[in-house]
């Protein structure tokens, strides 16, 4: 028998405008929904103009799930979409 940890992939893109790196900063955190992170962030000015501009990807995190099967190919089988086998060890 074998347990393994399992965990979501699932990831969103968002996007922000703000006079200031600090005010992009708080406006994607405000999209961000508990249970979530933010991963990433590329800011940019657009030419010709004072305001910038943000895309991000935030990601489900901290959510764990055990699974447990009698071999390798039937905790792999399952293992739902949107989440990733993590590790296995001996029940």
């Amino acid at each position: 028998m074998l347990i393994g940890v399992i965990r979501p992939t699932e990831t969103r893109e968002l996007t922000a405008e703000g006079e200031s790196l600090e005010a992009i900063q708080n406006a994607l955190l405000a999209q961000v929904p508990d249970g979530w992170q933010l991963t990433h962030k590329k800011v940019s000015m657009p030419k010709g103009s004072t305001a910038l501009t943000a895309e991000a990807r935030m990601a489900r995190w901290g959510e764990t799930r055990e699974l447990e099967a009698e071999n390798l190919d039937a905790l792999q089988a399952q293992v739902p979409d949107g989440w990733a086998l993590m590790s296995v060890r001996p029940a």
